[in-house]
């Protein structure tokens, strides 16, 4: 009897004190709300929607960041510069960007779909130079002082001067992954071997309200990803569009990847904008392009977005740059040999 009365006391002593616990509110991240719902179709005609556009030319701002050093943390951020972007599908791009004031143009670049080239306009003359490539090759980074081997230069002491960084970032640009960033390639939900997912994730990030704090929300997106079947009975995903549901839908992110399934571009999407003097278009002011393979982030926000001029036809000259200043050329498929070709 003495026992049971003993285990009936451990019993009870636990109770009575759990009785006695306060209950204190936690902050938690909130839900944003109203979340908006909507299937595939409508994902795919929002996608669309923004493909429209057949051409688009107008002047941008630039902000560049090389991510070479993003495993310990560090990255190196460029003064953002002025500039201005031809655009034309499927996948004609002419950059220009400026220095400034009087300095004139620091670079010009341009592919014409199947090849890329790239002035190096301003630095010390060892710096300047003419690069030619082929869009779907990948070649090894060009250094700054005019060698590929990035070994050389990560045991050097002294930090390079901002003239050769930004050579260096400009060098290794490459004009084409700003094609299907800024004119997103419009989905056919009947193209043979081709299907689309639809999916819900939530996702936690700092609160748009107060970028300043370390405040947090959670945000609900729809996923809608885009898979090339094969004939073993497998797939291997193409592009996964993000879509923000906060009071609306819209297109937030685009992700593109490699046969292996590795990341390839993560692409992000501003504010949503009229585009030309009539508002022909509706299109995002700012585009955020990362490319995690190459080791840079490249930013283009549109300066007015209502004098942009939209659905312009350029001819295809227009997107052949030469090397009207002499500059020493760098021929990539010459010196170097393409590697096996990436996405």
């Amino acid at each position: 009897m003495s026992n049971l009365r003993n285990l009936a006391l451990w019993i009870i002593i636990p109770l009575a004190a759990a009785c006695n616990i306060v209950h204190k509110p936690v902050e938690v991240e909130k839900l944003l709300t109203p979340l908006t719902q909507a299937d595939t179709t409508q994902l795919i005609r929002i996608v669309n929607s923004l493909a429209a556009a057949r051409s688009i030319h107008g002047k941008v701002d630039i902000q560049f960041e090389d991510t070479s050093f993003a495993t310990s943390g560090i990255a190196e951020k460029y003064r953002t510069a002025g500039g201005s972007i031809t655009l034309q599908r499927p996948a004609k791009v002419y950059l220009v960007v400026e220095g400034p004031l009087a300095i004139g143009d620091v670079a010009q670049m341009t592919s014409d779909g199947e090849h890329f080239r790239i002035a190096v306009l301003k630095g010390d003359e060892k710096y300047r130079r003419f690069v030619r490539g082929t869009n779907n090759a990948v070649y090894a980074k060009l250094d700054m002082d005019g060698s590929s081997n990035p070994a050389a230069n990560s045991n050097r002491k002294s930090k390079p001067n901002s003239e050769a960084q930004a050579v260096s970032a400009l060098s290794n640009l490459r004009p084409q992954h700003l094609t299907d960033a800024l004119l997103v390639r419009p989905i056919d939900p009947h193209a043979p071997g081709v299907m689309y997912v639809q999916s819900e994730f939530y996702q936690s990030e700092k609160d748009p309200a107060k970028l300043d704090s370390s405040k947090r929300v959670v945000r609900g997106y729809y996923f809608l990803e885009e898979l090339q079947t094969t004939g073993d009975g497998s797939a291997r995903l193409l592009r996964r569009f993000w879509f923000d549901r906060v009071s609306g839908i819209r297109l937030a992110r685009l992700q593109t990847f490699d046969e292996k399934g590795v990341l390839v571009t993560d692409i992000t999407y501003g504010e949503l904008k009229k585009f030309g003097a009539g508002g022909e278009a509706l299109l995002p002011v700012q585009v955020g392009i990362t490319r995690p393979q190459d080791h840079y982030k490249i930013t283009i926000t549109y300066q007015i977005p209502e004098s942009v001029n939209i659905d312009r036809e350029y001819p295809p000259e227009a997107f052949v740059l030469e090397n009207k200043w002499t500059l020493r050329e760098v021929d990539l498929d010459a010196e170097k040999g393409p590697t096996p070709p990436k996405n």
